[in-house]
């Protein structure tokens, strides 16, 4: 299910279900969505705070089904990410979503909330860099990010290539199937819950931060144990910023965890893609076909947006 695509004139929605903004950069970051011809809309709690929160957990899912219901509302740009979303997950109406597709944009904590939606609602969503805290701090690359957006006034095929970043590949191959995945925290907490991201015939993307060598080392590993890595078609490693170990003693690099859990799965693996906590950040869809080929360096990504 696809949601319709954005003109100019539309207004749009801004709201945080995670931690809350930091309000300069959220107003610092709104201009960027105007100036694309938007009318922007924030949500009534968006200035609250309850303990780590955005704002009670009644709240931000107010927030969230008001958005969703109202007509005018073309589309859903969340603020920040951080932490909370997941408390909302189990109390989202999703026939209301299912009902009123429209775009909902956000990344990191938001993983959540994509795999939720998605898998209740069949809608495609989209990872892409947030209003306040990567819009409003002044370090978003413009013509990327331009770009990025771009995605949701015109149906496009999204391409990745090496002029962007350069790409390692792990294992040799080319898969097509539905891309989901997000921040690899967030997709093992939906582990074992009703939630649990389907990766069956899927290409998965993987991004995170502030996690050292030996937690992704954990977190890969349990999905190799479990089974869940031998279900996919690919796999594409996007950004793992500060990933630095915080102590002198020895530890193992990305690209070498990545190579003992990842190169003999018999699908295609490819590193180095700035998507995720990192300045560029190439914005993708989610549940869309996609297809990564190690031969060409590419990840090539279908339109996630209705062409009428």
């Amino acid at each position: 299910m696809l949601a319709q695509r954005l003109s100019k004139g539309d207004t749009v929605g801004v709201i945080a279900i995670s931690s809350p903004p930091k309000m300069t950069e959220l107003h610092a970051g709104i201009p960027f969505l105007e100036d694309m011809g938007l009318r922007v809309e924030l949500g009534e709690h968006i200035q609250d705070t309850h303990a780590y929160f955005a704002g009670t957990d009644e709240a931000r899912l107010a927030d969230f089904h008001k958005m969703i219901e109202d007509p005018n509302i073309k589309a859903i740009f969340f603020a920040c990410g951080g932490y909370g979303s997941g408390r909302i997950i189990p109390h989202i109406d999703y026939t209301l979503v299912k009902n009123n597709p429209k775009i909902l944009w956000g990344f990191s904590d938001l993983t959540y909330l994509h795999t939720a939606i998605r898998q209740k609602t069949g809608l495609a969503t989209f990872h892409g860099p947030m209003i306040a805290s990567d819009l409003g701090n002044g370090k978003n690359d413009p013509e990327i990010t331009l770009a990025s957006f771009n995605q949701l006034f015109t149906p496009t095929t999204r391409t990745y290539t090496e002029e962007i970043s350069k790409l390692r590949v792990i294992k040799e191959g080319e898969a097509t199937g539905e891309l989901v995945g997000g921040n690899l925290t967030l997709l093992m907490s939906t582990l074992r819950t009703p939630y649990e991201i389907d990766l069956q015939d899927k290409i998965l993307f993987l991004e995170d931060i502030n996690e050292e060598p030996y937690q992704i080392d954990s977190k890969l590993q349990q999905l190799r144990y479990s089974g869940k890595l031998d279900q996919l078609k690919g796999i594409v490693l996007g950004d793992f910023a500060k990933a630095e170990p915080k102590t002198d003693r020895p530890a193992f690099t990305l690209e070498e965890i990545f190579t003992h859990y990842l190169s003999d799965l018999g699908i295609p693996v490819m590193s180095g893609f700035q998507i995720g906590h990192c300045q560029p950040h190439f914005a993708i869809p989610f549940g869309v076909s996609a297809t990564l080929s190690t031969e060409t360096k590419q990840l090539t990504i279908e339109p996630a947006i209705q062409s009428l």
